[in-house]
């Protein structure tokens, strides 16, 4: 990869959440105590589904792959995180900063195609019941998942490229805990606008192509929904399309914040705080959000604790 006057650039200094000793220790325990109540949640998912022959449908073959999702993109910078908040010298190789950022990148927008197609499996569920087995057979859903995982390789490769080579004229210091694009690119030293139009572009594909197809999923949702007649029947619908929605606001929400706005508006060390939420917060609530209004997974719950 040709990178334009960057080789005197031979790594990048992280400034983390605090340059405080005392806060960096609390940070640490914090977010040490976040990061493993994140890896038992998902990976309590993961074993429930399975284990429990209940869980083998559709649905839950998706929730398995946003969980297992949600372990390799936290796992992807929280580790590194938390090692340099114990650590005096802060520093990242430029191949390490470029391979966190391809990473996560390919991972983040793994995740925005799979809750895409997690909401045109409740489409399929509610508004086709009779079909449901036909149209969301194991190949197709296989082949989904397949697509899913490899969604994020182009346009994660653009952007990671196009970031890297922008000129920074020997600036290393990225006010952040992770290598993100939007703090890397701050870097540059030359007339970015092009290159800013570029990646709002590549973000807008990402983001709000996946986002628009929810909301048409969810509108057709609703519409099945309000013709069914039985009340408990809707309460059911409703209950289990409201996690899915949850989960897409916050992602959505967060990502959105940091990628979708011209660098001008962006406060100092406003997206290193947006970005611990999208890292580190959500992979962890995402367990509790599906167990705690998921009847099925509550119950599949309960016989695994009976059977130990």
């Amino acid at each position: 990869m040709p990178w334009k006057n960057n080789t005197v650039v031979t790594e990048f200094i992280l400034l983390g959440l605090s340059s405080e000793p005392r806060t960096q220790v609390i940070i640490f325990f914090v977010f040490l105590l976040v990061y493993i109540s994140m890896l038992i949640g998902n990976i309590s998912i993961l074993i429930l589904i399975l284990t429990d022959i209940s869980l083998h449908t559709p649905m839950y073959f998706f929730l398995f792959n946003l969980s297992f999702l949600d372990v390799c993109y936290s796992s992807s910078t929280v580790p590194r995180m938390l090692k340099d908040l114990m650590s005096v010298k802060k520093t990242i190789s430029y191949a390490e900063c470029a391979t966190q950022m391809y990473i996560s990148l390919c991972l983040a927008q793994s995740e925005c195609i799979l809750l895409s197609i997690m909401a045109y499996d409740r489409y399929v569920a509610i508004c086709y019941p009779l079909h449901y087995t036909t149209i969301m057979s194991k190949m197709v859903c296989v082949r989904l998942a397949i697509g899913t995982w490899i969604s994020g390789v182009p346009l994660s490769t653009s952007l990671v490229t196009i970031t890297l080579n922008v000129n920074r004229c020997g600036k290393n210091e990225i006010n952040n805990f992770v290598c993100e694009v939007p703090e890397v690119l701050s870097l540059g030293c030359e007339n970015i606008l092009f290159v800013e139009f570029i990646i709002f572009v590549i973000s807008v594909i990402i983001l709000m192509i996946p986002v628009t197809f929810i909301l048409i999923s969810y509108s057709q949702i609703i519409s099945c929904i309000l013709k069914i007649k039985s009340a408990a029947g809707q309460r059911k619908a409703f209950s289990t399309c409201g996690s899915h929605m949850t989960v897409v606001t916050l992602l959505y929400g967060s990502a959105m914040a940091v990628y979708m706005k011209p660098r001008s508006s962006s406060a100092a060390g406003t997206d290193k705080f947006i970005a611990i939420f999208y890292v580190v917060i959500i992979p962890m609530l995402n367990p509790l959000i599906y167990s705690l209004r998921n009847n099925d997974v509550k119950a599949a719950f309960l016989k695994f604790k009976m059977r130990l």
